[in-house]
């Protein structure tokens, strides 16, 4: 049908290459693009006799709008799957914009500078798609991403009105190590050691680093400890749910984990202010994600599973409903599929998918869009079929 540019060679590209590469009907051509061609040819010899997706690949650094440019019209895709650094998508789309190109990502755009995820400059490019003719798709990983659709697909078939949203991001899995990330470190710790905030009646109410904290049991995991975090899709489900008074997201870590990031902050390691050693200029921060190991090495060892999902309470024909929907994915089975652990799987498929639904017309619209701006029902359709089902659940425990 198509030919998709697939630019970074991490944990989660790896994940939307072979995907893309069993999905070949959609898929018939796909380039590997990366500052580090080596990674993307490493993709190439193992796939490339797997399937019938004929795969290329290409360096490219993401920050050079110009590179990109070339890139693009070299290779002429159909669509650009971003999973490169959040600091590259205004670059990459700079780029799809200057050669008419259809675009999605997985994480909002954030600076270097300031750890500071907002949509406002993905937004501002609204205009400009339209006028080019061409779909953004906004933050189609899991998180997010799946859970825009989730709870889209909440409202478009179990309410009327949906009041209250919690997000609950939990991660049971265990790599061994006594302290790693399971996505790219630099990420994972600037949105952790961030102050956490939440929407309620239409404002933001800000507070501390892990200040707010509940226990939950989850299925097929079981009970954990989980904290208030920042997360993008408030931004955007506040704006795009009917009726909503409040939204959190809830993300679960061990203490081990809380220790030693506590411990690296005490420091300054976990710090993105510019410091003088040795004569030169570095970031403790991205030191730090030097010496740590590489999410994407963690697949072999990590054992256990994830549960990540949306608790709606609303509304329906007058009577108070609660509704939970739900994905839990075996760290080990996706390893066994694509080499990969789970966190890096349940970013990857939907990246997939969502790039499948712009490509076969069903998500295809001039503009920026999030997720939960689309029918939620295809591609609810498409996770049972490629890798993420759900479970729905109309009594579950809240979180209070």
């Amino acid at each position: 049908m198509g030919k998709a540019l697939i630019i970074g060679a991490g944990g989660v590209a790896g994940v939307v290459i072979h995907k893309c590469c069993q999905n070949s009907t959609v898929f018939t051509e796909i380039c590997i693009a990366s500052r580090t061609k080596s990674k993307c040819d490493k993709f190439k010899e193992k796939l490339q006799d797997k399937t019938t997706t004929k795969i290329t690949t290409a360096q490219v650094d993401a920050d050079d709008v110009n590179q990109l440019i070339s890139l693009i019209r070299r290779e002429q895709p159909d669509i650009v799957i971003n999973v490169a650094l959040p600091y590259q998508d205004l670059t990459i789309m700079d780029a799809c914009l200057a050669t008419k190109t259809d675009y999605v990502d997985t994480a909002n755009y954030e600076p270097k500078d300031t750890a500071k995820f907002e949509y406002k400059w993905q937004w501002a490019y609204r205009e400009r798609f339209e006028r080019a003719g061409i779909t953004a798709l906004l933050g189609c990983g899991f998180d997010p991403g799946i859970t825009g659709v989730f709870c889209s697909y909440a409202q478009k078939h179990y309410f009327d009105e949906i009041r209250y949203i919690d997000i609950l991001d939990c991660n049971g899995g265990d790599h061994g190590y006594p302290f790693a990330t399971n996505f790219n470190p630099e990420i994972n710790i600037r949105e952790v050691s961030a102050n956490g905030n939440y929407i309620e009646n239409g404002k933001w109410v800000e507070t501390k680093p892990m200040e707010i904290k509940r226990v939950y049991k989850f299925d097929q995991v079981g009970e954990k400890d989980m904290y208030l975090l920042h997360h993008e899709e408030l931004e955007s489900l506040a704006l795009n749910i009917h009726g909503i008074k409040r939204i959190r997201f809830f993300m679960t870590f061990g203490q081990n984990y809380l220790t030693h990031l506590k411990c690296l902050e005490n420091v300054g390691m976990t710090s993105i202010e510019p410091i003088i050693y040795e004569g030169r200029e570095i970031v403790p921060l991205q030191f730090l994600k030097a010496v740590l190991p590489d999410p994407a090495s963690l697949g072999p060892r990590t054992v256990g599973k994830t549960n990540i999902g949306c608790i709606c309470q609303g509304i329906k024909d007058g009577k108070p409903l609660n509704y939970y929907v739900y994905n839990i994915c075996d760290h080990q089975v996706c390893y066994k599929e694509v080499g990969s652990q789970a966190v890096s799987y349940t970013t990857g498929v939907p990246a997939m998918i969502g790039a499948m639904m712009v490509m076969t017309g069903k998500w295809k619209k001039p503009g920026v869009y999030n997720v939960e701006e689309f029918d939620p029902d295809p591609f609810m359709d498409a996770l049972n079929q490629w890798g993420l089902p759900w479970k729905e659940d109309f009594h579950p425990t809240l979180v209070d």
